[in-house]
Parts: structure tokens; sequence; C-alpha cells
């Protein structure tokens, strides 16, 4: 079967004195028939060449599959008089969210079943889901295509019955007032899909619902939570780099929000309330953010107080408050990390921890009265743990450990954090894990990981379905790369903008590194990023294609300067921050100078699968289109490239457990098939 061919359009436009040609423009064109063709015979494609590894997809999906225990059950957590959990069923494919009332001993009651929901539907995502203070009313969010654009509707727990409120284009964010009778919303703007008004609805309210706050800065997104006594509304703006804080009372269903603070470009800000205070986390004056405080009835700067100091060598990432605890949630040596501090005696301790690389953070809790601190925790070979921690006198419960069946021993397997030296003499931190009976003295197989952007940690965890990639002999590597968040806000910061280039560098120096310790050969590796990590995937393979064996990217932002100079595309503007502004001419030649999409050439390339979603609200589905027209034009004959568009889902594939499993089957076959480790 030949490989699909689309035709090419001429279309160029000048910048600054330089051409960008774009010839496969026209697959924007989601109403053209010719459009649905070449994403249908893509798919086709696709399915034949990947037909010779149907019976290996599917040993690997029934393996993943029996990884996972599908009876399950969360741990609950108690939230006023009743106690919350989710569980889920063998053959069912998503949740049902459960209640008891009183004790863990007393009757189950089925709040919402998703399975029922998402009958007859070709996607399913819940949204948001949240109880009224009484525990009578439940608010809930559904998407049915991927585009992440929810629908709200409102249940009445102690009948069954649906009220008929009936909100649409809900963005996710939605909390109750104090009064059981009025929900808090936030919807998208049309056209940027950006969420940016908050509205207030009265049950059984008719005509137009009252519109409380908008955000016409098309930069800015609006969210909304409650602090941890409920006590108040937090209300966010927020862009890449920039934040503004609004708050209005819970109890007062009239009220109107109050500004914090205004937004200053580059300073970003949370916070939390408790007993009359505001606590404050800033980076102002402190890149790694510091803690500061001041009375409700004093929120002028000048009334602020330190509580926890700048420290260059850790970064604050959030904060929960307690009746009688403040917990700061940060990263120390690249390590995430939990510190507690009792309000009272000023006493401070760190959670101690087991293993040398792990993953911990805050667990589901909503108790405020309490000394009880639940986190979650994780490493490479620990399953994802839920512990109860006692703040008073440190000692920790396990309460539930991910069941991980089909054998699994984690004496059987073995990690390390290692570090790469990048071309500006940079130590860049890669984590590895490995079966130990596959372990050899010289190089082998490797997959390699790395997302790299938007200042987001990408943390050693523990997942059964990469069990099966390991047990045939291969060792995961991720790459902590600049531009991601793991070792503190210069991390990101030196990543981003007119230092981008380093991301890409770094991945690439941790390449060479594993090569030359002996890790893995060029011929022996698989690398492989999602969206922004897509965009790493294809900046690295323009400029060191040598260095790889087989790639894959999943909904990748590949095609930088045509989004990017499109402000009518949805969140393009808000990007600005952390790619640059191409409107401006150092800003663009900076740009171009990576943008896969625009430096595609001849040379031989690893094999690679691309993935779309055809709703995807951030990178549409025409970004990984247009890139595998471009490649299959101008590369060798031979280039093995496939493109399969998820086309009744968005930016994260598929929604179900199973349908999840399988697409991630066909990533495993793909560098299983190509690294020859399929016999």
């Amino acid at each position: 079967m030949q490989p699909p061919k689309a035709k090419k359009i001429p279309s160029a436009r000048q910048f600054f004195g330089i051409t960008l040609q774009d010839d496969y423009a026209w697959l924007r064109e989601k109403e053209n028939p010719e459009v649905m063709a070449f994403l249908k015979a893509e798919n086709a494609y696709q399915e034949a060449q990947m037909a010779h590894t149907k019976q290996q997809q599917e040993l690997l999906f029934k393996e993943m599959l029996g990884r996972i225990k599908e009876d399950d059950s969360s741990v609950p957590f108690k939230y006023r008089s009743y106690y919350y959990y989710t569980r889920t069923e063998e053959g069912k494919e998503y949740a049902i969210h459960c209640r008891k009332k009183g004790s863990l001993d007393a009757p189950e009651e089925i709040m919402l079943d998703e399975n029922k929901l998402a009958e007859g539907q070709e996607f399913f995502d819940l949204g948001d889901l949240v109880i009224s203070s009484n525990e009578q009313l439940m608010a809930y969010t559904v998407d049915l295509d991927g585009s992440e654009r929810y629908t709200l509707r409102i249940q009445d727990l102690s009948t069954g019955e649906f009220r008929s409120d009936v909100l649409e284009n809900i963005h996710g964010d939605i909390e109750w007032a104090g009064d059981n009778a009025t929900i808090y919303y936030v919807t998208l703007d049309e056209e940027t899909h950006r969420p940016n008004k908050l509205f207030r609805h009265k049950l059984g309210n008719t005509g137009p619902d009252t519109l409380v706050f908008e955000e016409p800065d098309e930069s800015f997104f609006l969210s909304l939570s409650k602090s941890s006594d409920e006590k108040y509304f937090l209300l966010d703006l927020d862009s890449n780099i920039t934040t503004e804080l609004h708050y209005l009372s819970t109890s007062d269903p009239e009220a109107q929000p109050i500004c914090f603070w205004p937004r200053q470009r580059g300073i970003e800000i949370g916070m939390e309330h408790h007993e009359g205070w505001w606590y404050v986390y800033t980076n102002e004056d402190a890149v790694n953010f510091r803690l500061m405080r001041t009375r409700v009835d004093q929120p002028e700067r000048a009334h602020w107080e330190e509580v926890v100091a700048h420290d260059p060598a850790g970064k604050i990432d959030g904060i929960d408050v307690y009746s009688n605890h403040l917990v700061v949630y940060g990263r120390r040596n690249g390590l995430s990390h939990i510190e507690v501090r009792h309000f009272r005696t000023g006493e401070v301790h760190d959670i101690s921890l087991p293993e040398a690389v792990y993953t911990i953070g805050p667990g589901t809790s909503a108790e405020y009265d309490t000394h009880i601190l639940r986190y979650r925790y994780t490493s490479l070979t620990t399953p994802a743990s839920v512990y109860d921690y006692d703040m008073n006198t440190r000692e920790q419960v396990l309460l539930k450990q991910q069941v991980v069946l089909g054998g699994f021993d984690a004496s059987e397997y073995d990690s390390s954090r290692i570090f790469a030296t990048a071309s500006d003499g940079t130590r860049i931190p890669v984590s590895l894990v490995w079966k130990k009976s596959m372990r050899k003295d010289g190089p082998m197989p490797l997959y390699l990981y790395a997302y790299g952007s938007y200042g987001v940690s990408l943390d050693p965890g523990f997942s059964s379905s990469r069990l099966a990639v390991l047990d045939r002999g291969m060792v995961f590597a991720m790459a902590h790369i600049r531009g991601g968040g793991e070792m503190g806000r210069l991390w990101y910061d030196h990543g981003k903008l007119m230092d981008k280039r380093n991301t890409f560098t770094d991945f690439i120096s941790v390449a060479e590194h594993l090569i030359a310790e002996q890790w893995s050969t060029p011929s022996q590796i698989a690398i492989a990023g999602g969206s922004a990590g897509g965009l790493l995937v294809g900046a690295v393979l323009n400029m060191r294609p040598d260095l790889f064996r087989v790639a894959e990217a999943h909904v990748p932002f590949v095609d930088v300067m045509n989004t990017m100079l499109d402000p009518s595309i949805p969140l393009t503007v808000i990007e600005y921050d952390e790619w640059g502004n191409p409107n401006e001419e150092a800003a663009f030649k900076y740009m171009l100078s990576y943008s896969p999409y625009d430096n595609v050439d001849n040379r031989p390339w690893p094999d690679l699968l691309i993935t779309a979603g055809l709703n995807d609200p951030r990178v549409h589905y025409w970004e990984p289109a247009k890139w595998c027209a471009k490649l299959r034009d101008m590369k060798p004959e031979g280039s093995y490239i496939l493109l399969k568009t998820n086309m009744g889902a968005g930016h994260q594939g598929a929604s179900g457990r199973y349908g999840s499993l399988r697409e991630l089957a066909l990533e495993h076959a793909f560098v299983l098939d190509r690294l020859g480790l399929i016999q």
C-alpha cells in the first residue's frame, strides 16, 4: 500500500524579508471533504502498515489490562457527614462515584455512574463534580466530543431527580455558594476558547444568569476555586507569567469580587485563608517564591510579613491550610517535598521519605479541622501509594497502594538518577528504570521521554503499563530538561522565549550522554513526547536525526510559526510569554530557527508515529496533519512515517480506560516493532 500524498496548494507570506511557505494550509479546512478523506487515508495507511503487529498489540493490551485490578476503589475521603470515593467495575470503561453516610460500614449510595452517562458516546469526559454544603445537591459537567466545552447538570441526591437547570459552554470550574441554592461557574470565550467569564446561577432561574466578572484581556485565563475553610471563593486571573487575584464571600450570594492583588507583569501569586489571615506565596523579589501573610482587613502590600523566606535552592509550588497547620509543597534538589508548619508553635518539619528518587504530592482531602494530612507517593519502582500523615505525631499510615497484578515484584526492578552535561555546562538530571534480569553490561534498547515546557515538572513515578517495555528488555529514561520546573523557576526561565533552544540541546546532550555511558546506541533509542513535548521531538529530529532510531510525537505542536502568527486561533496570544511574539523580528527569527514544520529537509529520519485528535482545541489536528504531509513530500523514499488521527477525541486521546490502553498498545507495538523487539 502506497502512503497517502496530500496535494500542494502554493501559499507563501513574507515576514521581515523571510518567506514562510505553507503549501498544506488547506488542511485547516475541517469541513472540506478532501481534508477528511486525507485523514481517513492516513488512518487506513497506518492500519495497513501496523497490521503485522495486530497480534502483538492484542498481547500488549491484555498484558497491560492484566496488570490492573479492574474492580477497584479509591481511598474514601470525608466531607462533612459523608465518606466519598470512586470505584471501577470489571468490563466498564469509566468510574462510579459513591458515598456512605457517617461510616464506611454504612450502605453505599451511588451518586453518579459515568458508564451510564457515556452510553452510546464515542467520547466522554467528566469535567468537575461538586457537592453542596448541605450534601443534598450534586453539580457536574460533561464533555462528549473532546472539545473541552462542558455541559452542567444538577441532581437532587435525596430524590435522584435532575433539576431543570442545564448550563452550556462551561469550562469546568464550578462551585456552590453557602446557601445551597446558588452555583458559580466559568464559561469559555467562543472565539479564543479561553475561560473568561464568571456567572452566578440561582437554582430554577430560567432567565439570563448574573455576570459576576469578565476578563477582557485575551492573554489571561480565569479560574475559580474555594479556600480550604470554604469561607471565600478565590478568583485567579493568570497568564503564563502574571497573576491577578480576587476573592468574594461564599456566604453572601450577592457578593461582588474584591481585588486582592492587581496584575503586575511578571509577578505570580497564589493565596489561602486562615483565621482572618491571607497566606500568600509569590515570586515578587523571589524567583523561587516566598511565603507571606497579611490580615484580611489589611491587604495592602505594606502590611505583609514574611513567613517562609526565598530559597535559591528550593521552590514553593503551593500551600494547603488546616485549622492548626500550614503545609508547603515545593521542590528541593530536583525532587518534590512537603513541609509542615504548626500555626501556634511555629514548629517546622519535612515529611521523611524512604527512597532517594521519588514523587510526593497532596492527596484528596476535604477536611479543614484535622491534624491528618493525606498525601500521595510514588517512584519509578513503587506503585502509587496513599498515606495519612499525623502532623502532630509524625506517624504515617499507608492506606492504599496501587495493586499491580500479573506477578509484579518491585524488587525485580531498579532505578537511578544520573546527570548529563549540557553544551553550556549545565547538569541535566535523568531518571532511569529497568528490569534487573534484563540489564546487560553493554548498550540496551532505551525509551527516552521528556516534556520541557511551561515550567511543568516531569517527576519520576510508577506506571504499570511501562512494565510491558521494561519486561521486553528496554530501559526507560526521563530527561528533566530546561523549560520544565524540576530544578526551580530558573530552570523554566532558561528554557523558554529566547532560551528555548536549551530545551532541545539539553535533550540531545542527554541522548549523547546515555550513548557515551553505554546505556544505549543510536540504533536502539526510541524517543517520545506529547503536545509541547511533541514540539521537542520534532525539533530534535530536525537537529540530530542520527541519534535516534524511532520517534513518537503525540498531538505535537509543530507548526509553530503559522499558529503563533494567527491570533484568531484559540490560546495563541497567551502563548507569547512562553514562545515569544513572532510579530517582533528577533522573536520571529529565533522561533523560526527551531519550528519543526518550517525546518523539514530531505535527510533520512527515524521511523515516526504521529498522533492527533480531530476535536483537539489545544493543538489542532491540522498541525500534525500538515507536518506529516510535508514529511512525506520531503523525506527520501523508504521513510517510515505514520499518522493516526482519533476522529472522535481531543487533546487527551481516547477517554475510557480500555480505549486508552488500546492506544498505548499501538504505541508500544510501534516502538518494539521498529527496534526489532517483536519476535
